[in-house]
């Protein structure tokens, strides 16, 4: 990314379990809370310090400058559930962390007044979301399979179907007169299994009715989302 984009600063946030008490919450207990993210944080803040200079927050922080904190202040809305594939649940913390390299809550001092307030500017523009994975294809597993009379195997997995394409190849297909589009999932004698994104099976077609629109690349890309949250935080520039 840095070959692509001048990154001129990195966000993280620190996750800190309760391994022992130096958490501060009262209902840590040395040794029976552990978070694997711990054991490589320490060693990814180091390698992003070699590409720009990283500034590290943890989710609820006294001095309100937390990733959470950040988030309520400018807005966003976070979801809890983890398997919806939504701005709201992925990208929320993400954009928090990176406003807070322009904005900062601390205390200010009037001649009438004094309290806290969130300092500096910054505009939140829509931006695409996009789900990016690897499409769940079984490789060949002959040491699976019983073998039949004369030694043997069905097929089972593999990445090639025997109507020249392959596993992920995203393909039009066409069934009495209906069109759709997605990836080739796998194939029997005559026809070519076609799956959505989800990996859920739309179908199965003729193979002289299929025609491939690109090579498979080893990964599935959904259609882009908007996060469509954009207006202007500067309530004490």
């Amino acid at each position: 990314m840095s070959q692509l984009f001048p990154i001129a600063a990195i966000g993280y946030e620190k996750v800190r379990a309760d391994v022992d008490l130096t958490s501060g919450r009262k209902g840590a207990k040395s040794g029976k809370g552990f978070s694997p993210v711990m054991v490589g944080q320490a060693y990814a803040i180091e390698k992003m310090a070699q590409i720009a200079p990283v500034y590290t927050r943890y989710g609820w922080q006294k001095d309100g400058n937390g990733t959470a904190q950040l988030r309520s202040f400018l807005g966003l809305k976070k979801s809890q559930d983890k398997a919806e594939q939504i701005p709201q649940t992925h990208a929320v913390d993400g954009i928090a962390l990176a406003c807070g390299y322009f904005i900062e809550y601390r205390p200010f001092q009037r001649k009438r007044s004094h309290g806290y307030l969130c300092f500096g500017q910054v505009k939140i523009t829509s931006a695409p979301f996009v789900v990016i994975k690897r499409p769940p294809i079984s490789r060949r597993q002959l040491h699976l399979m019983v073998p039949r009379k004369q030694g043997l195997r069905r097929k089972y997995g593999g990445t090639v179907t025997r109507h020249g394409f392959r596993k992920g190849d995203l393909v039009r297909a066409e069934m009495a007169g209906r069109v759709s589009v997605g990836y080739v999932s796998g194939d029997t004698a005559r026809q070519v299994s076609v799956s959505e994104f989800s990996w859920k099976r739309i179908g199965q077609f003729s193979a002289a009715k299929v025609e491939l629109l690109y090579r498979a690349t080893g990964i599935l890309v959904s259609c882009p989302q908007r996060l469509s949250v954009s207006g202007v935080f500067n309530p004490a520039a």
